[in-house]
């Protein structure tokens, strides 16, 4: 049959699993599509009460004054994730920056910043300045840096956490880290988020709230800010941009610490009011528009990714029916060979540079090796099919994004007969 001429190339055994996974999962893509109706219709009804109109696309120059686009991109973002106020900004070049400049701007020396969630990722680390070697750091301010690990189960330790609270007056910030980075432990569903938002409302009332939501916006249909958080920050390559955006980055929260991320973004006095936005405008106007799609359509992906692998007796998490806050899959293969292989084959299943073979190398921001897979359009883009990975036990593969649901599922069956099939033959 021609509609299935995709398979024609795979083994009998993996087009059976294809076609049990096929049945399985049908259920759970059909909630995801009603939640992104849901979530496209708001977002539709704030584009209308705005009156986003032609010349809002335009973008503007130089100092970028009386940018009306920008003020009503900016009030779309605060309303739909119900904050006073939102920075979206082309000159924010990614989630880390945006979260570093939301640190700079609003802690002090010897304040302390409080990860209640664990150890943040790589990339924070080095901005923290607790590895590497870098010029720059919070740590070289004297902003001090204080965490708690998570229980063995992935979930937060209470108790401890209280403890910090209640004895620790030098918190300044409150961190809560949604997705799970390079960790093995789940991504936090927005009502654990907003059950930790609560605990530290009620031991630690001055503290701010702050969340790193990259990876999860769109991804339910409530988010961490709904629920009282203090400043929120996310990547316009990852999810609200839904592979239109080529760059950027966002933090939405409370007007004044919105206010001091401008000023540390820009410069004091200038804040809010400078900033221009070039050819960027329609990007983001369209990226955001088509978020709850894009996001939906990769989430089906990991879906579909998790139910497929689990067939072929790998270890995943989340698990294909487990509930979805964010885009990120991982695949656990307990030594390196076989996790190069298979980002390999998610590179030549890619639409740009399917013809390299990615290399285990160091990056920037990075303590350890890193396999990646990208075949993005968009540099880094990961909205965008991609897989990575630190080279370190027991090293996992973060399998996330995918603009379409059937670029994933082409792209990882054909990566499960290249790695899983191709090998025994």
């Amino acid at each position: 049959m021609v509609l299935n001429s995709w398979k024609a190339d795979l083994p009998a055994d993996l087009v059976a699993k294809v076609e049990k996974v096929d049945e399985k999962i049908k259920d759970h893509l059909q909630l995801i599509d009603e939640q992104v109706m849901y979530n496209q219709q708001r977002l539709l009804s704030l584009f209308r009460k705005h009156r986003v109109a032609e010349e809002d696309l335009v973008g503007s120059t130089g100092y970028g004054f009386d940018d009306m686009g920008r003020e009503k991109l900016e009030a779309i973002f605060a309303d739909y994730f119900k904050a006073e106020d939102a920075l979206v900004r082309p000159q924010l070049i990614s989630g880390t920056h945006a979260i570093a400049t939301a640190f700079y701007g609003v802690l002090r020396p010897n304040d302390t910043l409080y990860y209640m969630t664990g150890m943040p990722y790589d990339t924070i680390q080095q901005v923290i300045g607790i590895v590497g070697d870098n010029p720059k750091t919070l740590h070289e301010y004297d902003i001090n840096f204080d965490y708690t690990p998570l229980k063995e189960n992935g979930k937060v330790d209470y108790d401890s956490v209280k403890e910090k609270l209640t004895t620790d007056d030098s918190i300044k910030v409150v961190a809560i880290q949604r997705s799970r980075g390079y960790a093995t432990r789940e991504s936090f569903v927005v009502d654990e988020v907003r059950e930790m938002i609560e605990f530290v409302k009620e031991y630690a009332p001055n503290a701010i709230i702050f969340i790193d939501n990259c990876y999860g916006e769109f991804s339910e249909t409530t988010e961490p800010s709904f629920y009282g958080a203090d400043l929120m920050a996310g990547s316009l390559f990852k999810n609200a941009g839904a592979g239109i955006a080529k760059g950027g980055a966002f933090l939405v929260g409370r007007k004044d610490l919105i206010a001091q991320a401008a000023a540390q973004l820009y410069a004091p006095g200038l804040g809010k009011a400078e900033g221009p936005t070039w050819g960027y405008q329609r990007d983001f106007y369209q990226g955001v528009f088509m978020a709850p799609h894009t996001t939906g359509e990769a989430i089906k992906g990991a879906i579909y990714t998790a139910a497929l692998l689990e067939e072929l007796g790998m270890d995943v998490s989340p698990k294909w029916d487990a509930p979805r806050t964010d885009l990120v899959q991982t695949v656990t293969f307990g030594k390196p060979e076989p996790m190069i292989k298979f980002c390999a084959a998610i590179q030549h299943n890619s639409p740009m540079n399917a013809f390299v073979d990615p290399v285990p190398s160091y990056m920037d921001g990075y303590e350890d090796q890193v396999i990646m897979a990208s075949g993005s359009f968009t540099e880094g883009s990961t909205i965008e099919l991609s897989s990575d990975g630190p080279l370190r036990p027991p090293y996992c593969l973060y399998i996330q994004g995918g603009l379409s649901y059937a670029h994933v599922k082409l792209a990882v069956t054909a990566a499960a007969n290249e790695a899983f099939y191709k090998e025994n033959k």
